[in-house]
């Protein structure tokens, strides 16, 4: 039970000047969270209300499945992180992690994620096929050092998570695992009434064969999710797979160079040519830095209406890593005029480069491996008598076909972006919408990726020693709580799903120099409590209209107003949601308002 007048509890009538959407903007004004420090926030007393009932479902859900619940350290040495062979990804490459020295000069850092710990955990303590499976999760505050930490409690710093990790004896029992927690995810985020999405999402630092994001669709989301209206494939942009448009004939039939002066662009070549962006071979090029120091060249050949997925790109990278005496990619760049400076040769044709531009480019230093490394998209692969650069500036060569004019060096790789109005792989008469989301949870089927390379096995059946087969399954506790706000507000504020409010009502004392008012709303609030219904007392000494519009602001779901109503023994009732309002006899205020929260 709280009133307003004892809770640590301020709002704003203006926007933040740091924050930059909705959400972010509310929660601070409402009185939710406070900033500390970039990407640090406290959450204050409405806001761990909040959490604690997300985390609540999170708990009761995971349990369900007889997942057991612990508590990791934060505090993690390098070590365990050397032995994955992740220290210097998460320090160096993607330098999320906050890494510190102690006094004895050791290296540690704050988790953030905790596969490690786990492995390490289960290396100790499993033996036997007869202890599998095995699923243990954590609720627990993680560090991330953000390069720009933003809109609030979406990109922090110090932020909630809950993370479960599974040990199995195989890909079959890993499997069984994998739909429990696809499951639980689902529930989860009904339980907390948002609308979101399941989608294929790509692997990224965590790896694995394969993975599932959970969006809170909303519009402000950073990432763009791809789906068919008929609910059979959706996934992430970075991830998702597509049929492109056909390519329109070519206009070209004999092999010729043609002069194209100021035709730098793919736009500007096909108004000369008079030509479909089609029917263009581009040329981009890349570089990449493996972590043994090793910069190559990368040259990608895609259609020219097409776009590189740099996610895609990547990871094909990552997997021919060993060729070049790398295991993990440092940097991925499109090379500025600077960067080429250092490594070309001599001035590069840009803008009229061709699939076979010379390695004689590359200047020779030890650092630099000595060759393009040649990949060609799948929707270049197919295209007869097509346009490309003729290493020339000023020039480019039209009639071009691969095994005449042009070397295939390499198999063919989809590293393209998918784009809304693409055809659908699994249905071609079905064709891929977008979405914004907020990915709030992230399950990964991690097989035996940390467990050989840390060496936690068990015993068989037979006796014989196996790798432990992961999972990971990640979820957002405070990110979900931001999200549900991003998808659910009005120019008021706050409107909460009834799963998640801090409270499910909230009685507000229009005058409280009316005794009868008073005297009213004290014997609600105790009766409301009494029954199970979380509500909020406002008791304060300020006008009715500061309080309906603080109420409206944090967003609790039902304002009961002890006004006018109660000289006919009634009381407004308000749906924050809807903005309903209607007058309740007082005596039907609790049996009301159980019935509405167990129909949400």
């Amino acid at each position: 039970m709280m009133r307003l007048s004892q809770m640590l509890f301020v709002t704003l009538r203006d926007d933040p000047a740091d924050a930059e959407i909705p959400s972010h903007k509310l929660l601070i004004r409402a009185g939710y969270i406070r900033r500390i420090s970039s990407g640090i926030y406290a959450y204050l007393p409405l806001m761990w209300r909040v959490l604690q009932k997300v985390s609540q479902i999170v708990r009761e859900e995971m349990n369900a499945t007889g997942a057991q619940e612990c508590l990791l350290p934060q505090l993690q040495p390098s070590e365990l992180w050397k032995e994955s062979g992740r220290w210097d990804t998460y320090t160096k490459a993607e330098g999320i992690m906050f890494a510190l020295k102690d006094r004895r000069e050791q290296d540690l850092a704050l988790g953030p994620t905790h596969e490690e710990v786990i492995t390490t955990i289960a290396r100790d303590m499993i033996r036997s096929y007869r202890q599998l499976p095995l699923n243990i999760y954590q609720i627990q505050t993680k560090f991330r050092d953000e390069i720009r930490p933003r809109f609030g409690l979406m990109r922090g710093r110090e932020f909630i998570m809950k993370d479960a990790y599974s040990f199995n004896a195989d890909e079959e029992s890993l499997k069984k695992v994998y739909q429990d927690m696809d499951q639980v995810y689902n529930n989860v985020l009904r339980r907390c009434g948002l609308a979101f999405r399941a989608v294929q999402a790509d692997s990224g630092a965590i790896g694995g064969s394969g993975s599932q994001e959970f969006m809170v669709l909303a519009e402000a989301g950073e990432d763009e999710v791809l789906y068919t209206e008929d609910g059979q494939y959706a996934a992430n942009v970075e991830k998702a797979v597509s049929l492109p448009t056909d390519a329109e004939p070519s206009p070209f039939s004999t092999y010729e160079k043609r002069e194209t002066p100021g035709t730098q662009t793919i736009e500007t070549v096909c108004n000369l040519l008079k030509c479909s962006p089609t029917q263009v071979v581009k040329n981009v090029l890349y570089q990449t830095v493996y972590d043994n120091g090793i910069t190559v060249l990368v040259l990608v050949s895609i259609r020219g209406d097409q776009e590189v997925n740099e996610v895609k790109l990547q990871n094909e990278l990552t997997k021919i890593a060993s060729q070049y005496g790398g295991k993990t990619i440092i940097t991925l760049t499109v090379p500025s005029a600077d960067a080429q400076e250092k490594w070309a040769a001599k001035p590069l044709p840009l803008g009229y480069i061709a699939p076979d531009i010379g390695d004689e480019y590359i200047a020779a230093d030890k650092q630099l491996h000595p060759k393009f490394l040649r990949l060609v998209d799948t929707t270049a692969v197919d295209l007869k008598n097509f346009v490309t650069g003729a290493n020339e500036s000023g020039y480019h060569v039209v009639g071009a076909n691969w095994g005449t004019e042009f070397k295939l060096l390499n198999n063919s790789v989809d590293i393209r972006k998918a784009r809304p109005g693409d055809r659908s792989i699994h249905n071609p008469e079905q064709t891929l919408k977008s979405a914004r989301g907020i990915e709030v949870g992230h399950i990964f089927k991690l097989g035996t990726k940390y467990s050989q390379t840390m060496g936690a096995t068990y015993t068989n059946e037979q006796g014989e020693e196996k790798p432990l087969v992961m999972g990971c399954y990640g979820l957002g506790v405070s990110r979900l709580a931001q999200a549900a706000v991003e998808q659910s507000y009005d120019q008021d504020g706050i409107i909460w799903p009834v799963g998640i409010a801090p409270y499910h009502a909230i009685v507000t004392i229009p005058n409280i120099n009316d005794a009868k008012q008073v005297e009213i709303a004290e014997k609600l609030y105790t009766d409301l409590n009494l029954a199970g219904i979380e509500t909020l007392l406002d008791d304060r000494n300020e006008r009715a209209g500061v309080k309906f519009k603080d109420a409206d602001l944090i967003g609790i779901p039902y304002r009961i107003v002890t006004g006018r109503a109660i000289a006919n023994s009634k009381v407004e009732v308000v749906e924050r949601k809807s903005r309903k309002s209607q007058e309740i006899p007082i005596a039907e205020v609790v049996s009301t308002l159980q019935q509405w929260i167990v129909d949400c």
